[in-house]
């Protein structure tokens, strides 16, 4: 298949290397600082599944220098979707579906809006990586997982198509005949773990070893999940505690990309994620007091 990804972070880059480690045409669709940065250094992926020199990289700025593509995985942060729309719409036109790896809800109508419900598949990623200061990837967890289906009917060939490719790849992937309840499976679980680690500025084992402060993470799962509910994806109680006790089988030092963006001072996705899920409660009447505050604190780091 020809592949653009469409934004070479950590979670875009590794996918899309381990894609083209496995025979596929991937092209880098990035902005214009991130392309120097790859001319300059190349990219690397640095994982406890495998390292991979990216070799060739292709790597372009502007969607119209693009001729063939079957499908684009589009790995931005939240806050960039609006800024994404022009060059997805030019791919769009050029007979690409499109595959979003973002965390959160509120993208998925946007896309289906701006570029047709038959394009806009549903995916999800788990991974624990960042850039170093070379902006190569390091993958230190062993979980580097892709969760890929269809939203619209119509879209079955094209999973079926991905699905062939990427099963050949260096990833867990799976294909999920009901994405959109994943999708809020991911929600309830990123917009905590998130909330709790970023708050905090702390890892996950010192959270999940101080009681009172676990027990924040749980008060904030289970309001992901009455959010859930209330747009008629019920989690099940062994679901839900599923999720919580997720924690419990990541590292020490894991945390989420929200807390590694803080760390480098970088901007924080809490309107997409946690502000989001409120604005989501409120079309609802739904009151989310623990998500409330934990938004509160986020909210003023969002630009430091």
């Amino acid at each position: 298949m020809n592949i653009v990804i469409q934004g070479a972070g950590a979670l875009g880059a590794y996918f899309g290397g381990r894609l083209q480690e496995a025979g596929q045409d991937v092209t880098f669709l990035v902005r214009k600082r991130r392309a120097e940065q790859l001319r300059q250094h190349g990219l690397m992926i640095k994982s406890v599944k495998g390292n991979y020199n990216i070799e060739p990289l292709h790597i372009i700025e502007k969607a119209e220098e693009i001729k063939d593509v079957d499908l684009v995985i589009t790995a931005v942060k939240g806050y960039h979707i609006q800024g994404a729309l022009n060059d997805l719409k030019a791919l769009v036109d050029k007979g690409a579906k499109v595959v979003p790896l973002l965390n959160g809800m509120e993208h998925i109508e946007i896309l289906q809006r701006e570029l047709g419900k038959e394009n806009v598949l549903g995916g999800l990623a788990f991974i624990i990586a960042t850039l170093d200061e070379k902006g190569h990837v390091v993958h230190t967890s062993e979980q580097h997982r892709l969760v890929f289906g269809p939203l619209d009917p119509s879209q079955q060939r094209i999973c079926d198509m991905f699905q062939t490719i990427i099963q050949k790849a260096n990833v867990q992937a799976e294909y999920s005949d009901d994405i959109h309840r994943a999708l809020w499976e991911k929600y309830v679980f990123i917009t905590a773990f998130s909330g709790i680690t970023t708050a905090t500025n702390m890892p996950i084992g010192p959270i999940r070893r101080t009681k009172e402060t676990f027990a924040v993470y749980e008060d904030l799962v289970n309001e992901m999940a009455e959010l859930a509910r209330a747009y008629s994806y019920p989690l099940t109680d062994e679901k839900r505690k599923g999720i919580i006790d997720t924690v419990f089988q990541l590292p020490e030092e894991s945390t989420s990309s929200m807390h590694q963006d803080r760390r480098k001072g970088l901007a924080l996705e809490v309107e997409h994620l946690q502000g989001g899920a409120l604005r989501m409660a409120e079309r609802k009447g739904l009151k989310l007091p623990v998500l409330k505050t934990i938004y509160g604190v986020i909210k003023l780091l969002e630009n430091e």
